[in-house]
């Protein structure tokens, strides 16, 4: 199962959807994508990630560091939902006003969904600017299917060595 879907939801937030089937147990997969300081691994235009010492739990507070094309922005991160390892959901702030959905199910024979979705609007005269840049390079939709992907080969990979 793959799907990609990007549809508007009003004229100022965009939606991206990303669902890809994992040869992983949920338990598998939550301990990969559940680890934002990775994100850089799997999204060229996130540069770093400093997240508490203490780890992610509901109320949260991180910050994501992107670059589009030579600029770089903070981002400020808030974990809205964190329930492992079925959901977590997140919201970015600044130049990037968005919230991450990712949920993860659970199928037949140690299988599971893996499923991104980024509710999304960019703001203010750098956020034209990112905005510019990401479609510049495929569009939201195209980053987060290659990112997915990404955590998909590092899951099975992780899998496939235990």
């Amino acid at each position: 199962m793959e799907g990609l879907d990007e549809r508007e939801l009003d004229p100022q937030m965009t939606t991206a959807e990303y669902s890809v089937e994992v040869d992983a147990a949920p338990e598998a997969v939550w301990q990969v994508t559940s680890v934002p300081r990775n994100l850089p691994h799997w999204d060229r235009h996130i540069l770093a990630v400093k997240v508490p010492e203490k780890g992610l739990h509901r109320g949260s507070h991180y910050t994501a560091v992107m670059g589009f094309m030579g600029v770089r922005a903070s981002i400020p991160c808030t974990v809205l939902e964190w329930e492992p390892p079925w959901r977590a959901r997140i919201r970015l702030g600044g130049v990037l006003n968005a919230t991450v959905t990712t949920s993860i199910a659970s199928l037949p024979f140690d299988r599971s969904v893996l499923r991104h979705q980024i509710d999304y609007v960019f703001r203010g005269p750098l956020g034209a600017f990112a905005a510019a840049s990401v479609n510049a390079v495929g569009g939201a939709q195209y980053a987060l299917k290659r990112g997915t992907l990404a955590q998909k080969r590092e899951i099975e990979a992780r899998a496939a060595a235990r």
